[in-house]
């Protein structure tokens, strides 16, 4: 049986760079190069050290061909550098070839066996250049040795007199060894030097004693930095600090241990939590730890941070690298994370920015607006994409007086000025409309007072303008926008009415503008109490559905469809009479002809009101939508309650009654309407948001697109839209804030004051936000921007801005506690392979940082795609489970969550192909949420009532059964009880149905199990494990036939049948049934757990029919009656003590008779479970700390061919469609990033025999025609394995199937 790994994400833990053009990285056991020109990307990878992981890369370069004796050939267009992986107790050298006419083509090869220490290396050193010179190598217990990587001999050994442990150490030597010198970290906060070469050849039998000693850390030293040119030292510590120290000039022929009384120069505070590792450059010194950051530090002036990098999830950066900065180009920085993500920055020299608030006040432009009245209100407009500057556009204010000043190259000039009417309030809006059969865009300025009025002027020439009126009242906003026809103004006036305007631009032979202003028929909103819009959108993937999308300040969603084009102009005829055009041709208070001129058409349509055909009332909370846009068919919108809505418009499920234009209500049976997916909470206290903003492709890691987007039909639209990477804009306290909430990171912040204030984002006119620009806003009657006029913004995926770029996408910064497979995903055009190498693995995980990740992994090269981020949980994900069903080329996924805070979530999760990106893709619905301490709440006198424990946690979920409309779920909970909840896909709502407080302890672990008798009876049982070792089990036949209900059921709290497995808690449980048992009068069921002793336990049930066969099926196991409990038995218990070293966190079924269990000693063991034993199958050493979740599933990788006896066999199993991340077997279950890594293999040398099972009814391999035959072909089982990270690995067998073990 062969055991494979074919894709793993791991903290990363070493990083290298080359010659400014190569970067090397370890993750785990695994060593992956990069290509950095011209565009970085992976190029190599190969499995190293076997079980060990990487933590530290130390290279050398060979320049000339001589230097190569043992049979390598090579040529002069190749280069080749020697490297020295180490980890743990492990040491290999591998060789790198660089083909020198392209960069980008990189081969790696093992040069030496592993070899493998008696300690921990801490760090390892080439004595010198020549081709068979040995290794220096540090010990963690303070010792040296040299080391011979040829033969794996040691040629001398030193040790410390000082026999402290290490945690870090440095090496210094260039050619000698009696010239080297050993700085230490140790275990008492001290640096320690020492030469372990001192005293000669013959000085090994004694130990060198301690030369120089560096006091002032209060914590442990992880890790230590030198600067040969300066003779510093850098030292980053536990205690969250890092020090620099004059220790003068270490390693050198002839020198000592530096200077005689080293010096602290330096001590830097600025991380918030342990310091991992630190850089000493020529350029600064750069220090990563456990926040998350990078910084990088002017510690020779004052100590300050000149720059913050951040690109990583939660855990930490773990691996630092800074190359040395050849050319103008600068310098690389990269980071290794505990997310298993790799982020590299280009930093060119003196080059930084500012973060502590009163610096980023400091930086603020005061734009010195010269008039004295307030400004109200600030617009940006004139942009296009040759702008680099805002300067380069036009800042238009408007100020409480009612005038307009524009702000271009450097000065302010006045506008427009009102007349009486906008002198004491005034609102104000700009757009940039583009002139017909031209390439030139005219900027257009309106402005809006308290009697309806609406002044629009081209800023161009402000004096020609009009005056546009068609209510009266207080204009309560203005709203420019593209609608199919041209530009729209949309005007918010009194009494719920949205005037409109259509304007359209032309120029005429003798270059005048000409604008045509079209009325258009008013939007009604519906009544409420702020009744005036504040953001609106013309959905371009419909256009011949003519449908606009508004927000309001009530926080509605309003879908609004102009059916009066649909009905045609006759109606309008018979009541207004026959359309009419008109031209008018505006005033020029200097008396000069004017270059501008406005016609208006008067049709009389604007009459006609239309009234909404689809509201979601108040979906945004009380304090109004902010904004709405569409991008790929998908609408997000923002309000001011902290909240991202994605939504779309789709067909309602029954008609509706419309009112239509004339008055006359009719029955529309293609009636459109509103649905929300999903919902995107911003960060803690972040609650005002402005505006979604689309990521650029390339940007953030979000891949590049191949072909444009298209107007796709009804039909596309359902099976294409997927959700994009966004970011968002909002304020965050008194910073106006550009928040990632993927990487729960801020990307922009600006001390701006806060909310309630007029402002204005460069770029704002371009729909995908490149990552960079500059925030005008006004404070305190002055207007002020975030950048200087004139100076260039870069972009920040391409310059190494705060950003930077992803070479490898991180999945979970913290611990993975669950994972879930949901099914296949097969690139149509592979579909007709026998086997398909562009087939994906689609899995759901949930991990400690509170989010859900949608990742495929492609088993054949190893890559990594994250499809979807979902962090809608405010506390840990403990487990999750998942309904698939698999259409074509397509997967529809109701997954379930659960974990900390009592909190339960569910997802429709839409998985298919994505033609542009060759790539799975993604789409996420949010069905229902619940929470325990929300029903409290909602409780009528719950002060007289005892709140329910808010550390309540439900640790693990089971799907009991399916109904149509109807899921049946069990839960088990950290306060002692299981609870049984109904979800209503319909109702979008969870319902308690029952619970079970009879454990009085933590329930770890449910699972459950279907059987159906000869009579065609179904039962449900429900199999429960606490911290005390027993295991309960409950009939839920009754429960799950009025699971439709949502009140509560009554429900016996005895189990029928209770049985000690473990002396401890039982972590998983692992359910099925025995077929090839069954007799005439029951069932045997298998059930199988693993706890904290480490300890496996297969118990056997026999489950006896009732003799009642006249209850039909519903009452079969009565809990009530004493001769229904006997008829579940306990019919043998199997134990195995020392099935793991550590606690078994996971136990799930491949196949018939094949456990695979899970520890946190990072073993994964295959058990064969038979009537009379269990027997071990199986160890690989996972690279995975920490295992907590595990999902398996099996494949035929050959078609089978079976007897009619194997037919029946498989006929009378029932089939089970349920996955679960905790207790239950994994089964064919069922947004992106990619990792980029090449496929790589481990597989263990040392393969075990296969085993045929004799025991009674097993499955027996036999060549006789009467018998069973054995399959024809091999089958497949897969593991999927999480904790600090995730594995995927293959099990396979060409010669017997898994079947017949």
């Amino acid at each position: 049986m062969k055991m494979e790994t074919l894709a793993l994400v791991a903290p990363v833990t070493a990083l290298k760079f080359i010659h400014d053009t190569i970067l090397l990285t370890g993750e785990g056991p695994i060593l992956t190069a990069y290509s950095l020109r011209p565009r970085p990307k992976a190029a190599a990878s190969l499995s190293v050290l076997r079980h060990c992981r990487i933590h530290e890369i130390r290279h050398r370069c060979h320049t000339s061909e001589n230097e190569f004796d043992d049979g390598l050939s090579l040529t002069s267009e190749s280069n080749v550098n020697d490297v020295a992986v180490f980890g743990g107790k492990a040491l290999r050298l591998v060789r790198l070839h660089v083909d020198l006419q392209g960069g980008d083509n990189l081969r790696l090869e093992i040069l030496s066996p592993l070899i493998e220490l008696q300690d921990w290396i801490l760090d390892v050193h080439w004595l010198s250049k020549d081709k068979g010179s040995p290794l220096c190598v540090a010990l963690a217990h303070n010792n040296a040795l040299l080391l011979d990587v040829k033969t794996g001999t040691q040629l001398f050994q030193r040790c410390c007199l000082d026999g402290c442990l290490l945690y870090s150490a440095l090496l210094l030597v260039q050619e000698n060894w009696a010239d080297a010198v050993l700085v230490g970290g140790t275990v008492f906060n001290q640096l320690i030097l020492w030469r372990p070469g001192s005293g000669g050849a013959e000085s090994h039998e004694s130990k060198a004693p301690v030369e120089r000693r560096l006091l002032g850390h209060s914590g442990v030293i992880f890790n230590i930095s030198y600067l040969r040119e300066k003779g510093l030292l850098a030292s980053a510590s536990d205690d969250r600090s890092v020090r620099v120290w004059a220790v003068g000039v270490l390693g050198v022929p002839g020198g000592q241990c530096g200077d005689l009384n080293p010096s602290c120069l330096s001590v830097l505070y600025g991380h918030h939590a342990r310091v991992f590792s630190v850089c000493l450059s020529s350029e600064g010194l750069f220090s990563a730890g456990e926040d998350g950051t990078c910084l990088v530090w002017d510690w020779a002036k004052g100590g300050k941070v000149v720059r913050t990098l951040k690109g990583h999830r939660a855990g930490g950066v773990r691996a630092l690298a800074v190359s040395k900065g050849t050319g103008h180009e600068g310098m690389w920085v990269a980071t290794g994370g505990a997310d298993g993500g790799v982020r590299l920055w280009r930093l060119k020299k003196n080059e930084k920015n500012e973060n502590t608030e009163e610096e980023l006040n400091q930086k603020l432009i005061d734009l010195k607006f010269p008039d004295h009245s307030a400004p109200k209100a600030v617009c940006i407009t004139g942009e296009n994409e040759e702008n680099t500057d805002w300067s380069q556009c036009n800042v238009v204010v408007c100020t409480e007086l009612g005038k307009v000043h524009c702000y271009s190259k450097g000065q302010w000039d006045i506008l427009w000025e009102g007349s009486a009417d906008f002198k004491s309030y005034c609102v104000m809006e700009t757009v940039s409309v583009k002139v017909n059969d031209s390439t030139e865009n005219v900027h257009l300025c309106a402005v809006g007072n308290l009697k309806g009025s609406i002044h629009v002027f081209p800023i161009s020439h402000p004096q020609s303008g009009i005056l546009l009126s068609r209510g009266s009242g207080k204009i309560h906003s203005l709203i420019w926008q593209e609608g199919k026809d041209g530009v729209c103004l949309l005007v918010s006036g009194s009494e719920g009415l949205v005037y409109r305007w259509c304007i359209n631009a032309k120029m005429t032979e003798n270059h005048y503008f000409t604008f045509i202003v079209t009325p258009l028929p008013a939007f009604v909103l519906p009544t409420c109490a702020k009744c005036w819009l504040l953001a609106a959108i013309c959905l371009s993937s419909r256009p011949d559905d003519d449908l606009w999308v508004c927000g309001d300040r009530r926080g509605s969603l309003i879908l609004f469809q102009e059916s009066w084009k649909a009905e045609g102009h006759s109606a309008l005829s018979e009541e207004h009479g026959t359309e009419q055009t008109q031209d008018e041709e505006t005033d020029n208070d200097t008396g000069e002809e004017s270059s501008i001129k406005w016609h208006i058409k008067d049709s009389k349509i604007h009459n006609v009101k239309i009234q909404p055909a689809s509201v979601l009332f108040g979906v945004h909370g009380k304090q109004g939508v902010t904004s709405v846009c569409e991008y790929k068919g998908l609408l997000y919108s923002t309000g001011r309650d902290g909240c991202v809505r994605i939504f779309r418009v789709q067909q309602a499920a029954s008609p509706k009654k419309v009112e239509r234009c004339s008055g006359e209500t009719v029955e529309n049976a293609g009636q459109l309407q509103l649905e929300v997916l999903r919902v995107q909470r911003a960060c803690k206290g972040m609650e005002w948001l402005e505006r979604v903003l689309i990521l650029e492709p390339g940007f953030l890691g979000v891949e590049e697109e191949t072909d444009e987007w298209e107007n796709f039909s009804e039909m596309a639209l359902e099976s294409k839209v997927q959700e994009v990477r966004f970011v968002i804009a909002g304020f965050h306290g008194v910073h106006f804030v550009v928040w990632d909430p993927v990487r729960q990171e801020r990307l922009l912040a600006v001390p701006c004051g806060g909310g309630h204030r007029s402002w204005s984002l460069w770029p704002s006119d371009k729909r995908i936000w490149p990552g960079y620009g500059a925030v005008i806003f006004i404070k305190h009657g002055a207007v002020l921007a975030s950048q200087s006029p004139g100076k260039e913004q870069a972009l920040a995926a391409g310059s190494g801005g705060t950003a930077g770029w992803s070479l490898r996408e991180g999945i979970h910064g913290r611990g993975i506690g669950c994972v879930c497979r949901l099914g296949r995903i097969i690139d149509p055009q592979m579909k007709n392979t026998e086997r398909p190498l562009g087939h994906w693995e689609v899995a759901v995980t949930g991990g400690e940082d509170t989010s859900l990740t949608v990742i495929a992994v492609h088993p054949e090269s190893g890559r990594v795609r994250v499809l979807s981020v979902i962090t809608d949980h405010i506390s840990s994900v403990r487990t999750v489970a998942a309904i698939t069903r698999e259409e074509p080329g397509s997967l529809s996924t109701l997954v379930f969550s659960a974990g900390g805070r009592a909190q339960m979530q569910c997802y429709r999760l839409l998985i298919g192909w994505d033609g542009q990106r060759s790539a799975p893709s993604c789409q996420v619905i949010q069905i229902a949420r619940h929470r325990l301490d929300e029903q409290w709440e909602r409780r009528r006198n719950r002060h007289r009532t005892v709140k329910m424990d808010p550390e309540t946690r439900y640790m693990s979920i089971a799907v009991v059964d399916e109904e149509a409309d109807c899921v049946l779920l069990a839960l088990a909970c950290s306060d002692g009880a299981v609870r049984l909840f109904s979800l209503s896909e319909v109702k979008n709502q969870f319902d308690l149905v029952c619970e079970i407080f009879y454990h009085q302890r933590c329930v770890l672990s449910v699972a459950t199990c279907s059987l159906e008798d000869g009579n065609g009876s179904r039962y449900k049982l429900l199999f429960s494990a606490a911290t005390d070792g027993k295991v309960a089990v409950w009939n839920l036949t009754e429960v799950s036939s009025s699971s439709d209900s949502s009140s509560n059921i009554s429900f016996a709290q005895i189990p029928c049948l209770e049985f000690s497995a473990h002396q401890s808690g039982i972590n998983s449980l692992a359910v099925w049934r025995e077929s090839q048992e069954q007799t005439e009068s029951g069932f045997l069921i298998t059930v199988a757990s693993g706890g904290d002793d480490g300890q496996l336990t297969v118990s056997r049930i026999t489950v006896l029919h009732p003799k009642d066969q006249n209850t039909g099926g519903s009452k079969e196991l009565s809990q009530t009656s004493e001769a229904t409990v006997s008829q579940l038995h306990l019919h043998s218990s199997l134990h195995i003590p020392l099935a793991h070293a550590a606690s078994l966190t996971d136990l799930k079924l491949l196949t018939a008779g094949l456990l695979v269990s899970t520890s946190s000693d990072q073993r994964v063991c295959l058990w064969t479970v038979h009537s009379t034993g269990i027997s071990h199958k199986k160890t690989l050493c996972s690279h995975v700390a920490d295992a907590a979740g595990l999902s398996v599933w099996e494949e035929e990788t050959v078609e089978k061919k079976w007897d009619e006896k194997e037919n029946q066999r498989s006929e009378s199993q029932p089939e089970i469609i349920v996955r679960k991340g905790k207790g239950l077997r994994g089964e064919p279950d069922g947004a992106g990033a990619e990792t980029g890594d090449p496929v790589f293999r481990t597989r263990d040398e040392n393969e075990s025999e296969t085993t045929k099972s004799e025991e009674k009814g097993e499955s027996v391999v036999k060549t006789e025609e009467n018998e069973i035959k054995c399959c024809r072909g091999e089958k497949t089982g897969w593991l999927l394995v999480c904790g600090q990270g995730f594995q995927l690995m293959r099990v396979g067998n060409t010669d017997v199937c898994l079947n017949c073990l």
